[in-house]
């Protein structure tokens, strides 16, 4: 799919077709721009013909607002999978919450991602499209960008689709494509330790964020079946190579569960296993699975533990709950529309 090719790329690929090189570059800049093939005006319909088995046919299905402004994209791709995407906006602009593969096959109890297992990996390209489309919708261009940051935190896990999510990062942050800084993009990971090293290596400026969610391996195993191969000890030796290779904070997402990861103790074992690292807590009151029977704990105490990690000099807040009424979380509007479809 031509979505996957960067622009040095796509002006090989018009020279495979015995294209001049511009129209290589007016490929790109077409797809940059979110357009169908139908939309490109600059060039000819014979030349339409010939690249119209390689063009990106993913589209927006379907679009669903909260009342709090957040929007989730369904986006279907041709062989008849789904993604979501999440739109946010803040302040500063807007975020958009990209998914890397097509469900997910971690397995994490609270995640609603993991239910139907993994069907497939997300291409670069397919990655990218959805960026293009939202960024489109939203009227913007790739000289008038709307979006303004990016967070790899959709269905799927990153790091399980290493390749493909490295060349997503380098076609997004091109300058000739959306130009997205890397500082302004965030990938998340349940904690493939091997991967967190190989990730260091590619010397990115992207913030890394670790599904933490306990504070024992023991507990952590019950709610995240990763971590029967990589221990809580292992995953932080990793993040702070991460730091020393590129010196970017560290951020770590601990969903509350009410009975199971939410007491005084849990609070001490995390102050003592980040202290003196340069690092974030983020608390994630659990938004419910009804699938998995698991209860979140309220805003109240999560406030309450963000509170007791700060007097412990730990850095943590609270999430600000998104998109609860369009069943914002990660795989639960996927998983409603596959349900439906029977």
């Amino acid at each position: 799919m031509l979505a996957d090719y960067s622009y040095d790329e796509m002006k090989l690929y018009a020279k495979v077709k015995n294209l001049p090189l511009f129209r290589g570059e007016q490929i790109f800049d077409a797809i940059s721009a979110g357009k169908t093939l139908d939309e490109i005006t600059n060039i000819p319909k014979a030349l339409k013909e010939q690249i119209e088995e390689d063009y990106p046919r993913y589209k927006i299905e379907e679009v669903f607002e909260s009342k709090d402004g957040t929007k989730k994209y369904i986006i279907s791709y041709p062989d008849g999978n789904i993604v979501e995407s999440v739109l946010m906006k803040y302040k500063y602009g807007y975020t958009v919450c990209l998914s890397t593969q097509v469900g997910c096959r971690m397995g994490c109890k609270f995640c609603a991602s993991t239910l139907n297992g993994l069907a497939r990996n997300l291409s670069a390209g397919e990655i990218l499209g959805q960026a293009l489309l939202i960024n489109r919708e939203l009227g913007g261009s790739k000289k008038n960008r709307m979006i303004t940051n990016i967070v790899l935190m959709g269905s799927g896990e990153p790091l399980d689709n290493f390749e493909n999510v490295c060349k997503f990062i380098d076609l997004v942050t091109s300058q000739r494509g959306l130009n997205v800084s890397q500082r302004n993009i965030s990938l998340s990971t349940c904690g493939l330790v091997d991967k967190i090293d190989e990730l260091a290596k590619k010397n990115y400026n992207i913030t890394l964020t670790i599904s933490l969610h306990s504070t024992t391996d023991e507990r952590r195993k019950e709610i995240m079946p990763i971590a029967n191969k990589f221990s809580i000890k292992e995953i932080i030796g990793a993040c702070k190579r991460y730091y020393d290779k590129t010196g970017r904070r560290i951020y770590f997402e601990y969903t509350l569960i009410k009975g199971v990861n939410d007491s005084e103790q849990d609070i001490l074992r995390l102050s003592n296993m980040l202290k003196g690292f340069n690092c974030h807590v983020n608390i994630i009151p659990l938004n419910s699975v009804k699938e998995r029977n698991l209860i979140g704990s309220s805003r109240l105490e999560a406030y309450k533990f963000a509170e007791k990690l700060n007097e412990k000099k730990i850095s943590a807040t609270v999430r600000r709950t998104m998109g609860e009424d369009i069943e914002g979380a990660c795989g639960q509007l996927r998983n409603k529309i596959l349900k439906n479809r029977g």
